[in-house]
């Protein structure tokens, strides 16, 4: 019933920026989110973090720190993860990730993102 639909991903050149959104439904988004992140993942490697926001607190893998930043909107219900200078090492598919007051883990369907010239 948890739904994630992520958005914004494409191609852009290197030193470009992109915005990324995660719009959930099937939840109260000022009350039911415990975490959200973002992740990526490229073919033939694991997943990894990019993003995690808990506790009012968040954090940063170090191959995005500066350049990165998630945030979120209660009242649309949506996550972003707003993309700046970016590089083609940033090329992969990229993941919204919410975990739920109870511990029920929901991810989005996944947005390619490519940085090439």
């Amino acid at each position: 019933q948890v739904q994630l639909v992520e958005s914004g991903g494409g191609l852009a050149q290197p030193g470009g920026s992109l915005t990324l959104s995660c719009a959930a439904s099937g939840i109260i988004f000022s009350t039911d989110i415990a975490a959200m992140g973002w992740y990526r993942q490229v073919p033939g490697k694991e997943r990894e973090w990019v993003a995690i926001s808990s506790a009012g607190s968040t954090t940063y893998a170090d191959s995005v720190k500066g350049r990165f930043t998630i945030s979120r909107d209660n009242a649309k219900n949506t996550v972003y993860l707003q993309m700046n200078n970016l590089k083609p090492e940033d090329t992969a598919v990229y993941y919204c990730n919410l975990l739920l007051i109870g511990s029920r883990l929901y991810w989005g369907q996944g947005t390619q993102v490519t940085v090439s010239s």
